[in-house]
């Protein structure tokens, strides 16, 4: 079973970080919803981030709190950002918190396989 889910796990994390969006753009977004979908999947370059950490992919390591802008003062911000009235810069608020509620499932993932 623990080798099923170290298997499932990067496809769970990366599908959420790329199908996901899709899903919510085509649901919320009905009129736009393919340009919603490539906003929100360009969010993914607040990874860059990870630029600056030593080393840059850590397996082990929780993102959330440890890299700039997936710290709690960034994830406040991409929350107030939901309540700008652009719709654009909703868009990429989702895409940011969506970004933000995949990482920390990879933080619970990390604290229970290890």
């Amino acid at each position: 079973m623990l080798e099923f889910l170290q298997i499932f796990h990067p496809v769970l994390h990366y599908s959420l970080h790329l199908l996901f969006p899709g899903l919510i753009a085509r649901v919320f977004f009905k009129k736009k919803w393919k340009s919603a979908w490539v906003i929100m999947i360009a969010t993914m370059l607040v990874d860059l981030d990870h630029l600056l950490a030593n080393p840059v992919f850590d397996p082990n390591r929780c993102g959330i709190g440890f890299h700039p802008l997936h710290s709690y003062y960034a994830i406040s911000f991409y929350f107030l950002m939901l309540f700008i009235r652009n719709i654009y810069i909703r868009i990429i608020a989702i895409g940011l918190l969506l970004h933000m509620f995949t990482d920390i499932q990879d933080c619970i993932w990390i604290m229970f396989l290890g």
